[in-house]
């Protein structure tokens, strides 16, 4: 890659217009690198003891769906090896490390039946990102796994060349995916739910919603439930801050 043809591609990841077009484009150059297989995911619902509920999670991939099912729906991805280690730590790692770790006996039952798993999928070698953040509630990953075929050695050869870049363009990808809208499946308001709810946020009453909506105040209330239902919370106050920290309101009509 020339630098030319780095700049053009880091000017295109921060002009993208959504989620879906920077994830289709940085996929696919990952896959130039050999990268096939990515899974990006990003909570701002970090405590020490949960990554919170992975409904709230965002999360973009290409693996297939069965894996995802299995990753993600048995939650394992909980104890995968490197989730521990971005977990603790920033930058890159090769997944040399999980070898090391289970040379030295440091990975735990949880964590073997993960690898055990990876390995019947084929998704044996590759690199992890830990993206830093500003706030001690919020945590962005990349696991890139390389394509069926390469094996480590392979891989940290590809990350000597290209390592640089593929870092770089992947914080600008987190980046720019953090400050975009992003429709989570199980998370989704309707139009309606998000207008009252960003009312809500102005400090508007019901009544006084009622009335610049036209609407009943019964109306209004239903809503509010519904957003509620929505984004598993119990009052408005927190279903108007789970919608911000989602970004599921005050977003661009398109």
């Amino acid at each position: 890659m020339t630098p030319q043809e780095a700049l053009d591609y880091i000017e295109a990841l921060i002009v993208a217009p959504s989620q879906e077009t920077l994830w289709s484009m940085h996929s696919a150059k990952m896959a130039e690198f050999g990268f096939d297989r990515l899974i990006y995911g990003y909570t701002v619902f970090l405590t020490d003891a949960s990554l919170g509920d992975v409904d709230d999670f965002t999360i973009l991939s290409n693996h297939d769906k069965a894996y995802l099912d299995a990753f993600f729906g048995d939650g394992l991805y909980f104890n995968g090896p490197m989730l521990r280690w971005c977990l603790t730590n920033i930058g890159a790692c090769s997944w040399r490390w999980i070898s090391e770790q289970r040379g030295a006996q440091a990975l735990s039952e949880a964590e073997l039946a993960v690898l055990e798993f990876n390995q019947r999928m084929g998704v044996t070698a590759g690199y992890s990102i830990s993206f830093p953040t500003v706030s001690s509630r919020a945590k962005g990953a990349l696991a890139m796994a390389a394509r069926v075929g390469l094996s480590q050695d392979d891989v940290d050869e590809i990350w000597q060349e290209h390592g640089r870049f593929i870092e770089l363009s992947s914080q600008i990808a987190h980046l720019k995916i953090v400050s975009l809208p992003y429709e989570h499946p199980k998370r989704a308001l309707t139009y309606r739910q998000r207008e009252v709810l960003e009312w809500i946020g102005d400090g508007k009453t019901i009544q006084d919603i009622a009335t610049l909506m036209d609407r009943k105040p019964a109306t209004i209330e239903k809503h509010l439930r519904l957003a509620r239902e929505s984004l598993g919370v119990e009052t408005t106050a927190q279903a108007l801050l789970k919608a911000s920290f989602l970004k599921q309101i005050y977003k661009p009509e398109t």
